[in-house]
């Protein structure tokens, strides 16, 4: 029993053996020299990078004067069934998909955009793409924690169900 608790103080802690590392560094003047250096070429090569982002042509804009004010004047659609929207709509009377330029910021709309991603998840209408498919595991893991396994569930029961697109609006 004795011969352990001697053998225990023998052996160095964690925090001493990377102070052991980083004191070479430190005991070494040519080690210094050369994280001076290398950390000296570091910041070289960041400055230059910059200088190159600022000092890059500016393109010239593609849109005329007609095409901006064409563009100020369009009518908002819903991405889903492409209905024309008014402008202080939040949901497409169509569809009822989220609309608007900012219902994915505001908190209370923002649950139904989310609640969108969801549905559009279990009922197979995304694109079944492997990237797309992590991200819907990802998402469901870090958004509904214990009931993941459940929404995994459907997610994979629904992947094997032919791509859909959705349906443009019939004129009525």
């Amino acid at each position: 029993m004795l011969f352990r608790q001697i053998r225990a103080l023998d052996r160095p802690c964690l925090h001493e053996r990377f102070q052991k590392i980083f004191m070479v560094a430190a005991s070494d003047p040519n080690l210094i020299i050369g994280g001076f250096a290398i950390g000296g070429l570091g910041l070289a090569a960041l400055w230059k990078l910059i200088a190159w982002v600022r000092d890059a042509p500016v393109k010239p804009d593609p849109w005329d004067a007609e095409v901006e004010q064409q563009l100020l004047e369009a009518a908002e659609v819903c991405s889903r069934c492409s209905t024309p929207q008014p402008p202080n709509a939040w949901f497409c009377a169509h569809c009822g998909k989220a609309v608007g330029p900012y219902n994915n910021v505001m908190p209370y709309v923002q649950v139904f955009s989310e609640g969108e991603v969801f549905r559009n998840g279990t009922s197979g209408q995304f694109r079944k793409r492997p990237l797309v498919l992590i991200g819907y595991f990802l998402l469901g893991f870090g958004m509904l924690s214990f009931l993941a396994p459940i929404y995994w569930l459907c997610l994979l029961l629904n992947l094997k169900s032919p791509e859909t697109t959705p349906e443009p609006a019939s004129e009525e």
